[in-house]
Protein backbone atom coordinates (compact mmCIF):
# COMPACT_ATOMS: atom_id res chain seq x y z
CA UNK A 1 0.00 0.00 0.00
CA UNK A 2 1.32 3.79 -1.32
CA UNK A 3 1.83 6.20 1.48
CA UNK A 4 -1.27 8.23 -0.45
CA UNK A 5 -3.42 5.07 0.43
CA UNK A 6 -1.88 4.64 4.06
CA UNK A 7 -2.73 8.58 4.36
CA UNK A 8 -5.86 8.35 3.28
CA UNK A 9 -7.06 5.33 5.44
CA UNK A 10 -5.80 6.96 8.73
CA UNK A 11 -7.80 9.70 8.04
CA UNK A 12 -11.33 7.49 7.42
CA UNK A 13 -10.27 5.51 10.74
CA UNK A 14 -9.85 8.73 12.65
CA UNK A 15 -13.08 10.16 10.86
CA UNK A 16 -14.96 6.67 12.24
CA UNK A 17 -13.19 6.38 15.49
CA UNK A 18 -14.48 9.83 16.15
CA UNK A 19 -18.13 9.55 15.87
CA UNK A 20 -17.35 6.39 18.18
CA UNK A 21 -17.67 3.85 15.81
CA UNK A 22 -16.16 0.22 17.23
CA UNK A 23 -13.46 -1.41 15.40
CA UNK A 24 -15.61 -3.71 14.19
CA UNK A 25 -17.63 -1.16 12.73
CA UNK A 26 -14.72 1.22 11.42
CA UNK A 27 -13.48 -2.04 9.55
CA UNK A 28 -16.97 -3.02 8.05
CA UNK A 29 -17.30 0.75 6.72
CA UNK A 30 -14.21 0.91 5.38
CA UNK A 31 -13.75 -3.03 4.12
CA UNK A 32 -10.62 -3.99 5.02
CA UNK A 33 -9.97 -6.79 7.88
CA UNK A 34 -10.22 -5.45 11.56
CA UNK A 35 -6.70 -6.21 11.99
CA UNK A 36 -5.86 -4.27 9.57
CA UNK A 37 -7.65 -1.15 11.21
CA UNK A 38 -6.42 -2.09 14.69
CA UNK A 39 -2.98 -0.39 14.15
CA UNK A 40 -4.04 2.54 13.10
CA UNK A 41 -6.71 3.03 15.72
CA UNK A 42 -4.32 2.11 18.76
CA UNK A 43 -2.06 4.26 16.97
CA UNK A 44 -4.35 7.60 16.40
CA UNK A 45 -5.45 7.33 20.71
CA UNK A 46 -1.66 7.78 21.39
CA UNK A 47 -1.33 10.61 18.62
CA UNK A 48 -4.20 12.26 20.22
CA UNK A 49 -3.49 11.66 24.05
CA UNK A 50 -6.79 10.36 24.78
CA UNK A 51 -6.94 10.57 28.82
CA UNK A 52 -9.65 12.89 29.14
CA UNK A 53 -7.97 14.40 32.82
CA UNK A 54 -5.03 15.78 30.56
CA UNK A 55 -7.16 17.86 28.58
CA UNK A 56 -8.25 21.59 28.57
CA UNK A 57 -11.71 21.71 30.47
CA UNK A 58 -14.29 23.83 28.01
CA UNK A 59 -17.32 24.56 30.02
CA UNK A 60 -19.04 22.75 33.16
CA UNK A 61 -22.73 22.98 33.60
CA UNK A 62 -25.29 22.37 36.93
CA UNK A 63 -28.37 22.20 36.86
CA UNK A 64 -29.84 24.95 39.15
CA UNK A 65 -31.30 24.43 42.40
CA UNK A 66 -28.54 21.70 43.19
CA UNK A 67 -27.67 22.96 46.52
CA UNK A 68 -31.11 22.58 48.28
CA UNK A 69 -31.36 20.29 51.17
CA UNK A 70 -27.30 20.35 51.08
CA UNK A 71 -25.01 22.45 53.27
CA UNK A 72 -21.86 23.91 51.60
CA UNK A 73 -18.67 24.83 53.61
CA UNK A 74 -16.11 27.03 52.73
CA UNK A 75 -17.29 28.43 49.10
CA UNK A 76 -19.45 31.23 49.17
CA UNK A 77 -18.21 31.56 45.63
CA UNK A 78 -20.34 28.41 44.12
CA UNK A 79 -23.27 29.76 42.17
CA UNK A 80 -26.64 28.42 42.98
CA UNK A 81 -30.15 29.65 41.65
CA UNK A 82 -33.34 28.87 43.41
CA UNK A 83 -36.07 27.08 41.51
CA UNK A 84 -39.76 27.60 42.68
CA UNK A 85 -41.39 23.83 43.20
CA UNK A 86 -38.15 22.09 42.35
CA UNK A 87 -39.60 19.10 43.78
CA UNK A 88 -36.58 18.48 46.42
CA UNK A 89 -35.85 15.28 44.79
CA UNK A 90 -32.43 15.83 45.22
CA UNK A 91 -31.82 14.73 41.77
CA UNK A 92 -28.65 17.14 40.37
CA UNK A 93 -27.48 17.10 36.82
CA UNK A 94 -23.72 17.85 35.76
CA UNK A 95 -22.17 18.18 32.21
CA UNK A 96 -18.15 18.74 31.55
CA UNK A 97 -17.03 19.44 28.05
CA UNK A 98 -13.27 18.90 27.28
CA UNK A 99 -11.29 19.82 24.26
CA UNK A 100 -10.85 17.22 21.86
CA UNK A 101 -8.77 18.82 19.24
CA UNK A 102 -9.79 20.19 15.49
CA UNK A 103 -11.94 22.39 17.13
CA UNK A 104 -14.25 19.60 18.82
CA UNK A 105 -15.01 18.88 22.51
CA UNK A 106 -16.04 15.59 24.46
CA UNK A 107 -18.79 15.58 26.72
CA UNK A 108 -19.62 13.86 29.56
CA UNK A 109 -23.10 13.95 31.61
CA UNK A 110 -23.73 12.91 35.02
CA UNK A 111 -27.23 12.18 37.02
CA UNK A 112 -26.44 11.97 40.61
CA UNK A 113 -28.97 11.94 43.62
CA UNK A 114 -27.15 13.86 46.14
CA UNK A 115 -29.33 12.67 48.93
CA UNK A 116 -28.97 8.83 48.70
CA UNK A 117 -27.66 6.76 46.13
CA UNK A 118 -25.07 8.66 44.58
CA UNK A 119 -24.26 8.51 40.69
CA UNK A 120 -27.89 7.39 38.85
CA UNK A 121 -26.88 7.69 35.37
CA UNK A 122 -23.86 8.95 33.34
CA UNK A 123 -24.05 9.92 29.51
CA UNK A 124 -20.51 9.85 26.86
CA UNK A 125 -18.13 10.76 26.18
CA UNK A 126 -19.90 12.43 23.04
CA UNK A 127 -17.58 14.22 20.92
CA UNK A 128 -18.82 16.73 18.47
CA UNK A 129 -18.27 20.01 16.84
CA UNK A 130 -17.68 23.00 19.57
CA UNK A 131 -20.84 25.20 18.03
CA UNK A 132 -23.21 21.77 18.67
CA UNK A 133 -22.15 22.32 22.43
CA UNK A 134 -24.21 24.77 23.69
CA UNK A 135 -27.33 23.61 21.79
CA UNK A 136 -26.83 20.09 23.16
CA UNK A 137 -26.12 21.08 26.50
CA UNK A 138 -29.63 22.89 26.59
CA UNK A 139 -31.51 19.90 25.53
CA UNK A 140 -29.71 18.31 28.53
CA UNK A 141 -31.33 20.65 30.99
CA UNK A 142 -33.94 20.57 29.14
CA UNK A 143 -36.47 19.22 31.86
CA UNK A 144 -35.36 21.78 34.88
CA UNK A 145 -37.07 24.71 32.97
CA UNK A 146 -34.03 26.83 34.03
CA UNK A 147 -30.59 27.29 32.51
CA UNK A 148 -27.73 25.74 33.81
CA UNK A 149 -25.34 27.06 35.55
CA UNK A 150 -22.19 27.64 34.55
CA UNK A 151 -19.68 26.38 37.42
CA UNK A 152 -15.87 25.58 38.51
CA UNK A 153 -14.42 22.41 37.39
CA UNK A 154 -13.57 22.20 41.53
CA UNK A 155 -17.47 22.35 42.63
CA UNK A 156 -18.28 19.35 40.08
CA UNK A 157 -16.01 17.54 41.86
CA UNK A 158 -17.00 17.98 45.35
CA UNK A 159 -20.71 17.04 43.78
CA UNK A 160 -20.16 14.34 42.02
CA UNK A 161 -17.10 12.43 43.81
CA UNK A 162 -18.47 13.82 47.11
CA UNK A 163 -21.94 12.21 46.39
CA UNK A 164 -20.27 8.86 45.43
CA UNK A 165 -18.28 8.54 48.24
CA UNK A 166 -21.65 9.59 50.42
CA UNK A 167 -23.40 7.18 48.77
CA UNK A 168 -20.54 4.28 49.17
CA UNK A 169 -20.57 5.21 52.96
CA UNK A 170 -24.37 4.25 52.72
CA UNK A 171 -23.92 0.98 51.26
CA UNK A 172 -24.67 1.72 47.34
CA UNK A 173 -22.41 2.12 44.33
CA UNK A 174 -22.84 3.53 41.26
CA UNK A 175 -25.97 2.37 39.62
CA UNK A 176 -25.07 -0.71 37.37
CA UNK A 177 -25.24 0.51 34.43
CA UNK A 178 -24.40 4.15 34.74
CA UNK A 179 -21.26 3.56 33.24
CA UNK A 180 -19.49 5.82 35.40
CA UNK A 181 -16.01 4.29 35.46
CA UNK A 182 -15.75 4.93 31.53
CA UNK A 183 -16.76 9.06 32.23
CA UNK A 184 -15.16 9.65 35.27
CA UNK A 185 -11.82 10.59 34.01
CA UNK A 186 -13.54 13.72 32.42
CA UNK A 187 -14.01 14.90 36.43
CA UNK A 188 -10.30 14.82 36.53
CA UNK A 189 -8.28 13.95 39.31
CA UNK A 190 -9.66 14.94 42.84
CA UNK A 191 -8.50 13.81 46.79
CA UNK A 192 -11.30 14.85 48.73
CA UNK A 193 -12.77 15.50 51.08
CA UNK A 194 -16.13 17.23 49.47
CA UNK A 195 -16.77 20.83 51.17
CA UNK A 196 -20.52 19.76 50.67
CA UNK A 197 -22.29 17.52 53.69
CA UNK A 198 -24.84 15.28 51.71
CA UNK A 199 -28.49 13.96 52.52
CA UNK A 200 -31.53 16.00 53.09
CA UNK A 201 -30.55 18.08 56.03
CA UNK A 202 -27.61 16.13 56.53
CA UNK A 203 -29.84 12.70 56.65
CA UNK A 204 -30.34 10.45 54.22
CA UNK A 205 -33.78 10.97 51.87
CA UNK A 206 -34.46 8.49 49.26
CA UNK A 207 -36.70 9.47 46.78
CA UNK A 208 -37.81 6.25 44.97
CA UNK A 209 -37.25 6.14 40.79
CA UNK A 210 -38.56 4.58 38.36
CA UNK A 211 -35.73 1.69 37.99
CA UNK A 212 -35.13 1.66 41.91
CA UNK A 213 -35.81 -1.34 43.95
CA UNK A 214 -37.59 0.64 47.03
CA UNK A 215 -37.14 -2.13 49.24
CA UNK A 216 -33.34 -3.03 48.94
CA UNK A 217 -32.54 0.25 48.90
CA UNK A 218 -34.60 1.09 52.09
CA UNK A 219 -33.48 -2.35 53.76
CA UNK A 220 -29.99 -1.18 53.62
CA UNK A 221 -30.52 2.14 54.68
CA UNK A 222 -31.80 0.86 57.97
CA UNK A 223 -28.46 -1.47 57.77
CA UNK A 224 -26.00 1.17 57.70
CA UNK A 225 -27.50 3.98 59.35
CA UNK A 226 -30.38 2.57 61.59
CA UNK A 227 -33.98 2.58 61.40
CA UNK A 228 -34.81 6.08 62.39
CA UNK A 229 -31.89 8.13 60.89
CA UNK A 230 -33.13 8.46 57.68
CA UNK A 231 -36.19 9.45 55.02
CA UNK A 232 -37.98 7.93 52.07
CA UNK A 233 -40.67 8.43 49.33
CA UNK A 234 -41.82 5.72 47.62
CA UNK A 235 -45.41 4.08 46.28
CA UNK A 236 -47.51 6.02 44.21
CA UNK A 237 -48.59 8.27 47.17
CA UNK A 238 -44.87 9.15 47.44
CA UNK A 239 -46.22 9.97 50.85
CA UNK A 240 -43.10 10.51 53.58
CA UNK A 241 -41.87 7.64 56.18
CA UNK A 242 -38.72 6.29 58.41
Amino acid sequence: MCRVDETELTGRVRALRDKGCSPKEIARAIGVPRSAVAPLIKSIAAQDDTSPAAREVVECWVSPNWSDGLTVDRHPEWPDVKVPDSGGSGLVSVLVARDAGRHRVSVCGYLVDVFCLGVKNTIGPHVMDRHALTMFARSYFDAYHASPLAVPMELVQHLVFGAVEYARDLGFEPAAGSDFETTKDHLGQWTGPSAIRFGRDCQPFFVEGPHDNAAKVVATLRRSVGPDNFHYLVGAERSPAN
